[in-house]
């Protein structure tokens, strides 16, 4: 059903790719500034998507596995575009970890309602399309929560060690 969608809105397949790229831009733009003027104390950074897991222990699976350090520096930081805060590196202080992990949580909520976007694209695109459209938001976000979610795990081991 899905993959038939794109028959709700014909577009010639140039014309579904502009459409796209600007729903991608918009819904990016909007999920931005719909978690910038949310508190901090709305991204805990618990619940059944944003909890982290045993095997993420310190950052280290991130470090090991995904070698997030030799390229997370290369992302871009839009953090602070609609009010946030940089994620760039540690705040000094153990009093700023918890507002670095909440920003780091937004971060990871951000991208998430970017890549649940995806599925809208299915009313414009065909098929091949689409599964591009997909292949797009995967490389475009998972990157991003993949090192949010690493500085959570790491102010989360920095604080178990202190308690």
């Amino acid at each position: 059903m899905l993959l038939t969608l794109a028959a709700l809105v014909a577009l010639a397949w140039p014309a579904a790719v502009v459409v796209g790229a600007v729903v991608w831009v918009v819904v990016s733009a909007a999920a931005g500034a719909w978690a910038a003027r949310r508190p901090a104390a709305a991204f805990p950074g618990t619940g059944p998507v944003l909890r982290l897991r045993r095997f993420e222990a310190g950052g280290g699976w991130y470090e090991r596995v995904l070698r997030v350090k030799a390229w997370k520096d290369r992302l871009p930081e839009a953090g602070r575009l609609f009010g946030g805060a940089s994620k760039r590196s540690l705040p000094p202080g153990p009093e700023r970890l918890g507002a670095f992990a909440a920003e780091s949580a937004r971060a990871e909520t951000v991208h998430w309602l970017i890549l649940a976007s995806t599925p809208l694209q299915a009313l414009w695109c065909p098929p091949w399309l689409l599964a591009a459209m997909v292949g797009f938001g995967v490389v475009a976000n998972v990157p991003c929560i993949a090192v949010a979610r690493y500085n959570r795990a790491r102010i989360a081991a920095i604080r178990a060690r202190r308690s």
